[in-house]
């Protein structure tokens, strides 16, 4: 379970945000066979994380980065070729389900993008 912040947060945006991933994580829990994929997003980079709560590890990950980015910008196409990254990582982890957690972003978008082209490449979620 995800603790709430102290203190107030300043800006209404990043205030609403919150409020909503709070929201998003008591219904959403990830476990070994179906484990929680989570969406981080800036201006300028995307990361997702493939997590499993009950062992509280992160499995994998693919960002646009780091020493092991994928050569993507945060936009929709970026968000595509992450998708799909992702969807290759999990089925050589012979992961096949999942479960999304958007981290209190709207569902529209590079977000949408991510799920979408993970789905098309053969992982339900």
């Amino acid at each position: 379970m995800m603790r709430k912040q102290l203190g107030k947060i300043r800006k209404e945006s990043e205030a609403r945000r919150y409020r909503r991933k709070l929201s998003l994580r008591k219904k959403v829990n990830g476990t070994a066979d179906r484990p929680r994929l989570v969406v981080t997003r800036s201006n300028k980079h995307l990361a997702v994380q493939v997590i499993d709560d009950n062992a509280s590890k992160t499995l994998l990950s693919v960002q646009t980065y780091g020493k092991n980015a994928v050569k993507a910008g945060n936009n929709v196409d970026g968000a595509k070729v992450v998708g799909a990254t992702l969807a290759e990582k999990l089925k050589s982890a012979k992961i096949d389900n999942a479960v999304f957690d958007r981290n209190g972003y709207k569902y529209h978008g590079v977000v949408a993008a991510v799920v979408e082209a993970a789905r098309e490449n053969g992982i339900q979620i």
